[in-house]
């Protein structure tokens, strides 16, 4: 029976969507059932690092993307006080492309779910439904529901959460309660890219870090946005992404900052603010023909920006071992889960640690200085390798 059964997609953001595309790629069909009335993905700009550009090629996606992307030219770091700049990465760079061959890049992020959901519709084998929150589910041999929050119960094969950080499927896997938060709080913003003077908006991302804060800017849309996104420390905390920000506590957490942080955070009346938190890594988050991805498996702080590029990660690796599996949903779930829990965790880590990195102060703030500056000799964006040089999946 649950051979004509498609996998069920609790979410249809960017990790859920992925799943079904890497699934039809390997013949299997799924329905995803997004909670909104529309996939529309809440958010900014998300950066792209080379890892992820190894799934788009995967995927037959890599064009796609690409049309609608920025390629910086570099990553830079600097004093948000002194305006000194700390270290640089030209991702730009012939080297930088020879090392990694794939090329860094930032998207907004409705342009890239506008390309998911535009893949998915293409497909004979993903169904999307919409007005569709899922709440729970429940197993029988080879057979699963996920109940909807309307009492609906939807039968699959197999359930995949891919329903984000406040995952409802999560509870009965994991059960660990709420997120933590992290006491950071961002602000963000796009505007268009004329209303930036030229001299505020290289061809690159910006990181000003400083006490107890940060912020970062760069190009989208092939150069026509502009993105903004400024984080401080804050004791303040509302639930959601759409939240619109206190100007007043903005500007008064950077009033030390560089002249030109100010500018920038002068250039916009409207920000939308939401609070960082992320979880505690776990080794499983798998039980029977139920497995989560991307943020409801392993949520993770913005300061390494992975987020995206983990779930991508997830569902190209989750598709390939359900395909290995002949059949055996279970032990690919398993399969899949044992082969990314290590790398999400240390992604989860690493994001905490970059957060204390680009907030710190004084002598920590030197010793940060120190350890960042380009090393003679070594490849650009070597000490990311772990990172950048991906998986095969």
């Amino acid at each position: 029976m649950s051979n004509d059964l498609p996998f069920l997609i609790a979410g249809g953001g960017i990790g859920g969507l992925v799943a079904a595309l890497a699934l039809a790629r390997t013949g299997r069909t799924s329905h995803v059932l997004e909670q909104a009335p529309d996939f529309g993905e809440v958010g900014a700009g998300i950066q792209l690092g080379p890892n992820v550009f190894r799934m788009f090629e995967k995927l037959e996606l890599t064009e796609a993307v690409s049309d609608l992307a920025f390629f910086p030219q570099y990553l830079s770091m600097r004093d948000g006080r002194t305006g000194d700049e700390i270290t640089r990465l030209p991702v730009g760079s012939a080297a930088f492309r020879e090392r990694y061959r794939y090329p860094y890049g930032v998207i907004y992020r409705r342009d890239l779910l506008d390309v998911l959901v535009a893949a998915c519709r293409a497909s004979p084998l993903i169904r999307l439904s919409t007005d569709c929150r899922i709440t729970g589910s429940t197993q029988d041999g080879d057979v699963v529901h996920a109940q909807a929050a309307d009492g609906t119960m939807i039968a699959g094969t197999a359930l995949i959460g891919a329903d984000g950080l406040w995952s409802r499927l999560r509870e009965g896997i994991v059960g660990d309660g709420k997120p933590r938060v992290s006491g950071h709080i961002a602000y963000r913003a796009v505007l268009p890219i004329e209303d930036v003077q030229e001299e505020l908006r290289p061809e690159a991302v910006v990181l000003w870090a400083g006490p107890k804060m940060h912020l970062v800017h760069y190009p989208l849309r092939g150069g026509k946005l502009f993105n903004v996104v400024a984080v401080f420390h804050s004791n303040r905390y509302e639930e959601g992404w759409n939240v619109f920000g206190d100007t007043a506590e903005l500007h008064e957490r950077f009033r030390e900052a560089h002249p030109t942080v100010k500018k920038l955070l002068e250039k916009i009346n409207v920000w939308k603010m939401w609070v960082l938190c992320d979880r505690e890594p776990v080794r499983r988050w798998t039980r029977g023909r139920v497995t989560l991805l991307g943020d409801a498996a392993h949520p993770m702080l913005q300061y390494l920006a992975q987020g995206a590029c983990m779930a991508i990660e997830d569902a190209v690796v989750l598709a390939n071992r359900v395909a290995a599996a002949d059949g055996d949903i279970e032990a690919a779930f398993l399969a899949y889960n044992e082969q990314r829990y290590l790398r999400t965790s240390r992604v989860q880590l690493y994001a905490r640690l970059y957060g204390d990195i680009y907030h710190a102060a004084g002598a920590t703030a030197d010793v940060r200085n120190e350890l960042l500056k380009p090393k003679p000799g070594q490849p650009p964006g070597q000490a990311m390798a772990w990172l950048y040089d991906g998986i095969e999946g």
